[in-house]
């Protein structure tokens, strides 16, 4: 038995073509939300690191002696400016760099990065909850799985190599 129904038309977008105001762009939205993520991150670990070399210890905690380059794509970072946060890290005692062949350098936690991941993790839990606490559990669900989606769409648009392969 085959089904009479026409095709479903892709929906129209919820992007006027002129005329958006600023505060329904999406691009000020994650901006936004950027800024709440981060107020979060430091009202609940300090400021004496940063999220992004959170996520540097992190990838650095699921893949010790990664080198740079690998570790900027892990965090999505230029490798310059991985660089430059791996310096602050090592300066903090946190991670040290071994020289490795053709001026790649090795990166893994030291004790001291250890122990303050070891203090922070406990708290990302809770943060991320406090974070997501205005949304109902059904939303928090699918607002981090539309996240990942955009995420890794985008990524994957901006890659040749994985044109049309996200993993969603």
């Amino acid at each position: 038995m085959t089904s009479s129904r026409t095709p479903l038309k892709p929906a129209a977008s919820p992007i006027p073509s002129s005329g958006i105001e600023l505060h329904a762009e999406p691009g000020h939205l994650i901006r936004r939300a950027h800024q709440l993520a981060v107020s979060t991150f430091h009202d609940t670990h300090g400021r004496q690191i940063t999220p992004v070399q959170y996520a540097l210890l992190r990838a650095l905690q699921d893949e010790p002696g990664i080198d740079q380059v690998t570790l900027a794509q892990r965090v999505a970072l230029d490798t310059s400016t991985t660089a430059d946060i791996a310096t602050r890290l090592e300066a903090k005692g946190w991670i040290v760099r071994e020289l490795l062949a053709r001026r790649q350098r090795a990166l893994r936690l030291t004790p001291a990065g250890e122990a303050i991941l070891a203090e922070m993790l406990p708290r990302v839990g809770p943060m991320y909850r406090q974070l997501l606490e205005p949304l109902d559990p059904a939303e928090q669900a699918e607002f981090l799985r539309l996240l990942r989606r955009f995420v890794q769409l985008n990524e994957a648009a901006a890659r040749p190599d994985t044109k049309g392969k996200p993993e969603v």
